[in-house]
């Protein structure tokens, strides 16, 4: 495989098609880099959104949507805070809309040919805050690939690809998205032994930081090791949100309310819960 002739830090523009250049890129170093697909305006419409969704989910007490729990800590000990949030554009017609636009149909045929927006599928829509600070349950997320399902049936895992659009600028200090390209192409002991599953958050001398303008997408694959840092920063300055669009192909598998909660979201309940009384206890 050739190395592309375009820097690892390229930023690209997304156009009506997916080109050679990005292709290749994608192929080699496993992720591309897209700035400014939303606009501010459209940006802060979700964001606005966002606040809007969360105030109605809490005042009628929701600790699930579909059988997916919502990550709920506590903004610096005080308020509630839900930092996850599953199947989204269900609470937003400007979301359900926006994420089917016309400008994404060239991420979605990089997909594949019949790819759809899981809006009601998998967790659909879903959206992240991190930050760094008392009662938080989200501050970083340890190195991981996507494949660990694969790997426990000892098979390598096919490609996928994570389509997260960034809703906030983020520099080195703010944490944030971390990479190491090219590792999507590893074999399959490197994939399972390369790094301790979500305990190990150790800087790695090949990773690359992904920072961001609001409105950037990101697409990298599954297969890659990556890794969320926690903000050097604290409280409302920490803050860091994304939202991640899932694109399915395949078998139309909806969810509803009475779909079970998978077993790997149960034992990450409890997690989370630890998480928060250790946060509280200790403020941090």
């Amino acid at each position: 495989m050739k190395a592309p002739s375009t820097p690892i830090t390229t930023r690209f523009t997304l156009g009506d098609h997916i080109t050679e250049e990005q292709l290749n890129f994608l192929d080699y170093h496993g992720f591309l880099h897209f700035e400014g697909v939303a606009s501010r305006k459209e940006v802060d419409t979700l964001l606005t959104e966002l606040d809007r969704i969360e105030a109605l989910l809490l005042k009628e007490g929701r600790r699930k949507i579909n059988g997916i729990p919502l990550f709920q800590g506590r903004f610096m000990g005080v308020r509630p805070f839900i930092q996850r949030f599953a199947f989204t554009s269900h609470f937003s017609a400007w979301l359900r809309d926006f994420v089917a636009s016309e400008r994404f149909e060239p991420i979605r045929t990089l997909i594949g040919a019949d790819a759809r927006v899981g809006q009601d599928e998998k967790d659909g829509v879903v959206l992240n805050r991190y930050f760094n600070g008392k009662g938080s349950i989200y501050p970083r997320l340890g190195w991981h690939t996507d494949g660990l399902r694969d790997l426990f049936y000892l098979r390598m895992p096919k490609q996928m690809l994570n389509v997260g659009l960034h809703l906030d600028d983020v520099e080195e200090e703010d944490g944030g998205l971390r990479l190491i390209p090219g590792t999507h192409r590893q074999g399959f002991l490197d994939m399972c032994f390369r790094k301790f599953y979500f305990f190990s958050h150790a800087a790695d001398r090949a990773e690359i930081t992904v920072t961001t303008r609001a409105g950037d997408l990101t697409v990298h694959d599954g297969r890659l090791w990556h890794r969320v840092q926690r903000s050097s920063k604290t409280g409302e300055a920490s803050l860091r949100r994304t939202m991640y669009v899932p694109y399915l192909t395949g078998p139309y598998e909806p969810k509803d309310a009475t779909s079970p909660t998978p077993g790997y979201h149960r034992v990450g309940q409890i997690t989370r819960t630890l998480r928060l009384w250790a946060s509280l206890l200790l403020g941090r």
